[in-house]
């Protein structure tokens, strides 16, 4: 009889929280939904054989971890494009149109929270991840049983993963703080909540969660974005109502300047709206970036102006040895942050603004993230303003400065300088690095000023410190052992981190990882030709320089050799995003001319399906294109007895795709 009463309770409350937060038409009402509760707690507690895993007394928390352990995603959460205005929604809808025939979108509000992946086995909550990186993320399921508005168990006993977004609502935030918490802003909130190791302190937070994204839709015979919306509400899943499905750019642009006037009277934080093709087979022709869909895109909203002070401009070191000037500033409040300093970028930017000591200025967070100023309101000025001027020395190390003709920054090529070195570590241990948890901006100085870390390889030789480490001020044995396994851990990156992490010039995260895929290990990299890299699709000359000049140093050489006597891992790791072709990973020459392709757009789409085209033969390359008078390449291809094609086999292998 318990037994019984215990599943009837149990499916009172699960249809209750369904017609509340998905369906938003509650049947019962709150007093009745808390009786229910009770009394399912109450026979639980004398009954503790007889609770179940999915009982919804979870959701008041009480399970504590001692750490977040890793998840790998085996579908990487890809981030988002963004496009910021009329013109660029206007541009990505005619790119859309160059591959797919009168489009339908579905347009979405951008909720300003935390991106979580949901796993449910026979219907059941079994693991909720961050994104993290969008490769690994941290186990979070303890406390995303706590979310009333996450189904611990759907309307149908399937296998299934979700995606959504954590968020916390307005009046939950407001009400947070005045309790004594000082978060920023509902996002920081809701990520700090999230990440805490006792489940019963995101179960007193009021998190709520929408989901937005199905990973494998064919495997439930669906075919659209608003089918796949439609079908993870029927599971039971709470989906924002005011997603909405548009025929064409007008209407698209209707739906944005709407929520763009109205996104104040919302009960929750939203940054933009994003932007998706319909049809899945549609979004399947126009596949990946390195590390977006091109299928979809979120416009950002214009970000909120404020007036503020510059008390001064002061001039900071990065890891490249670029010497920026930045606004000391009066603290004033942008978007849920209080701001102190904002970038002038560099000379130019300041000259042409003629931003001043003293001036009153607009500033507004690029993209909603990085403070800058936007304009100097020179009808405040008294007369007292200071104008600007370039330091030539280095703030830190004092050595004279260099600037590039044809650049606008500069630099301070002292290859010792303490601040260059500083910020290089600092950049190294970074999620979008080497990821090597622990190790704050403080530390970093800290173990420099020591002695202990004076490149990036000293960090695998910490392990040979400890015993000096864990006497000083703040480190104990627990601290220091968990600094040096993340080091280890480390050493398992795969090399598209490795590349961005080193602070090669010119060389972001998704340029590191198009050099790494490529390539495919450093020493491949290394021995590169100037031509081998600047023809490369996103690379050009200017990245390729810099490679070059970087490998060209006997300084990093040394540094790379002793990285690589520790084992730190030298390969590309990652799989394609795209799904298993023929030309995956394969290695392709093109030589001579082609007659239904330009060069580039052959290339362009042997690399769509995961192929790499180099300028150069080698026994590494697995297949010659040869055209219309190939003349050298083709010689060696058949000398080294690689595989030979024309034109008519490539257009045939590309049509199975």
């Amino acid at each position: 009889m318990v037994e019984k009463r215990i599943d009837e309770l149990i499916k009172i409350i699960n249809k209750a929280n369904y017609e509340y937060y998905t369906l938003d038409n509650p049947s019962i009402t709150d007093q009745e939904y808390d009786r229910y509760m009770q009394e399912l707690q109450r026979l639980e507690e004398e009954n503790p054989s007889l609770k179940r895993e999915d009982s919804p007394t979870v959701r008041v928390g009480g399970e504590v971890i001692d750490s977040f352990k890793k998840v790998t995603h085996e579908i990487p959460m890809l981030s988002l494009g963004n496009v910021f205005n009329e013109s660029e929604i206007i541009q990505f809808d005619e790119r859309i149109k160059k591959v797919v025939k009168n489009p339908q979108y579905v347009c979405e509000l951008k909720i300003d929270g935390l991106s979580v992946s949901l796993l449910y086995k026979n219907g059941r909550l079994v693991r909720a991840a961050t994104r993290g990186d969008g490769i690994t993320g941290e186990d979070i399921t303890h406390n995303a049983r706590t979310i009333k508005s996450i189904p611990l168990t759907l309307k149908q006993n399937i296998d299934i993963e979700v995606r959504g977004e954590i968020y916390m609502s307005k009046d939950a935030f407001n009400k947070l703080n005045k309790n004594g918490e000082n978060f920023a802003n509902p996002r920081n909130a809701a990520a700090g909540s999230v990440r805490q190791l006792d489940s019963k302190v995101a179960a007193s937070r009021n998190l709520d969660c929408f989901i937005y994204h199905l990973p494998d839709p064919e495997d439930y015979n669906i075919y659209t974005h608003e089918d796949a919306l439609r079908f993870m509400k029927e599971l039971g899943f709470t989906t924002n109502p005011n997603n909405k499905k548009v025929n064409d750019l007008n209407e698209m642009l209707d739906y944005i300047n709407y929520w763009t006037e109205n996104r104040p009277n919302l009960p929750y934080e939203i940054d933009g709206i994003v932007i998706k093709v319909n049809d899945l087979n549609d979004q399947q022709k126009l596949g990946f970036t390195a590390r977006n869909p091109k299928w979809a895109t979120a416009y950002k909203f214009p970000a909120e102006e404020v007036l503020t002070k510059v008390k001064d401009i002061i001039f900071t070191v990065g890891r490249t040895g670029q010497v920026t000037p930045s606004a000391d500033l009066e603290p004033v409040r942008v978007m849920g942050s209080v701001i102190r300093r904002a970038t002038l970028h560099n000379e130019d930017y300041v000259v042409s603004k003629d931003i001043r000591v003293g001036d009153v200025v607009s500033i507004k967070k690029a993209g909603d993230v990085i403070p800058e100023v936007v304009k100097v309101i020179k009808e405040r000025r008294d007369g007292s303003e200071q104008k600007f001027q370039m330091t030539d020395v280095c703030p830190i190390c004092h050595e004279p400065l260099s600037r590039n003709e044809q650049e606008a920054a500069y630099y301070c090529l002292n290859p010792h300088c303490d601040a260059k070195w500083q910020e290089k570590l600092i950049h190294f241990t970074s999620r979008k690095a080497m990821n090597i948890i622990g190790f704050g901006d403080r530390i970093i100085e800290d173990f420099y000023n020591l002695g202990y870390l004076k490149d990036y390889a000293d960090f695998y030789d910490l392990k040979d410190h400890k015993t000096e480490l864990m006497e000083l001020e703040g480190f104990g044995g627990k601290s220091v052992d968990n600094l040096l396994e993340e080091i280890e851990k480390s050493k398992n990156n795969s090399l598209e981190r490795l590349l961005f992490g080193i602070s090669i010039r010119h060389i972001g995260e998704k340029t590191a990882d198009i050099l790494a895929r490529n390539f495919k290990n450093i020493d491949n990299l290394m021995n590169a030709s100037f031509e081998d890299i600047s023809v490369i699709k996103d690379i050009g000359g200017i990245i390729a320089k810099s490679v070059i000049d970087y490998f060209n140093d006997e300084h990093n050489v040394a540094v790379i050799n002793k990285l690589k006597k520790h084992q730190v891992n030298m390969t590309y790791l990652k799989e394609s995003f795209a799904q298993e072709t023929f030309f995956t990973n394969k290695i392709f020459v093109l030589t001579g001319s082609l007659n239904n392709f330009t060069r580039d757009e052959a290339k362009a789409k042997i690399e769509a399906l995961g192929g790499i085209c180099t300028s150069s033969v080698s026994k590494k390359t697995d297949i010659v294109i040869a055209g219309v008078e190939a003349g050298s390449k083709l010689k060696k291809a058949h000398d080294l007895g690689i595989t030979i094609w024309d034109e008519s086999t490539l257009i045939n292998e590309l049509s199975k795709y």
